[in-house]
This record gives structure tokens, C-alpha cells and sequence, in this order.
């Protein structure tokens, strides 16, 4: 990944004016502050963000992707000026779930969101570098699955057969 700041520009802080990446290309959705179970975890702003970001995690770590991965994010936020007042709360739950990743950013008053009690929706864009790929094998990837079908239908020979073999559970 490279971050492309035109000579004699200010550097921005916390984003980039623009990123170059080559590889698979993730696309997560608008995340916001619900849990697993699809219920809002807190009314507080910042509260909304730490939730939203790790769903951002969440949802990159099923194409084997991590927050540096990220190239863009979008924010939509009900208040612009709470999201000021908050800025160094917010920025310390970015570094503490994402780190310090400069990714290309836009963040944008809306005047509603579509869940109700939502007050911010964090949309992200990444890119898994072909390095990357290659050890999350295929994750996603029609050769990824044709792996995994082929391993579960050849036999595997186990030095001891008084464990059963471990299994994966799929999120659904």
C-alpha cells in the first residue's frame, strides 16, 4: 500500500489524501454501534464508534484481512459538532481498535441514519495484497473452497486416533 500525498501539500492528520493497493479488494458495509445480536449497545457517541469499528474488524477478518488492510473508510455521522466536541475520545478508540493506519477518509454529517438510535455508520474499503492472500488461503476464493472440499473428502492419516479431529464452527 502507498499513501499518495501530492508534493507540497499539507499533510493531513489521521488520513490520507489518497491510497494505491493492489489486490483483493474488501468491501464492508456501513457498520454501526449493534452487537452480534443486531441490538444498539450504547446511546454515547463514542461508545457507537468502538462498536462499529470492531464490527469493521469482524467483518474483515472473514476475508482474512486486518485494520492495516484498510485504504478508505466513510463516516456518517448524525452530529457534526458532538463528533468534534469528541474527537480525541474517538481518536483514542480508532487507535485502540484500528491503530494508527492512514487510510483515504471521508466523514459526513447526514441528517438521519437509517436504524433509529445510530449515530455514526462506518463504511470501509480494503486491500489484501497477493503476499496476504496466498498464507489466509483463498479465503473466500473459489480456489480457497475447491481446497477445502478436496482436503474434506481425502482421509487424513493421524498418528493417534484417541482425539477426535479438531472442527470449525461457521458463523451464519
Amino acid at each position: 500500500m502507498k499513501i499518495l500525498q501530492p508534493p507540497g501539500w499539507p499533510r493531513p492528520l489521521g488520513y490520507a489524501n489518497g491510497i494505491a493497493a493492489t489486490g483483493t479488494v474488501v468491501f464492508v458495509a456501513g457498520q454501526i454501534g449493534w452487537n452480534s445480536q443486531g441490538a444498539i449497545v450504547t446511546d454515547d457517541l463514542v461508545g457507537q464508534v468502538r462498536q462499529a469499528l470492531q464490527n469493521v474488524v469482524a467483518v474483515l477478518a472473514e476475508a482474512g484481512a486486518r485494520p492495516e488492510h484498510i485504504t478508505r473508510m466513510n463516516w456518517y455521522l448524525t452530529s457534526k459538532s458532538q463528533y468534534l466536541a469528541r474527537r480525541r475520545e474517538i481518536g483514542a478508540v480508532f487507535r485502540e481498535v484500528i491503530g494508527v493506519y492512514h487510510a483515504a477518509m471521508t466523514a459526513v454529517e447526514v441528517t438521519a441514519l437509517v436504524e433509529d438510535r445510530a449515530q455514526v455508520e462506518i463504511e470501509v474499503t480494503a486491500v489484501l495484497p497477493a503476499r496476504e492472500q496466498q498464507r489466509t488461503a483463498g479465503a473466500g476464493s473459489k480456489s480457497g473452497t475447491q481446497r477445502r472440499a478436496r482436503r474434506a473428502r481425502t482421509p487424513r492419516r493421524r498418528a493417534s486416533t484417541s482425539a477426535p479431529a479438531p472442527t470449525r464452527s461457521k458463523r451464519g
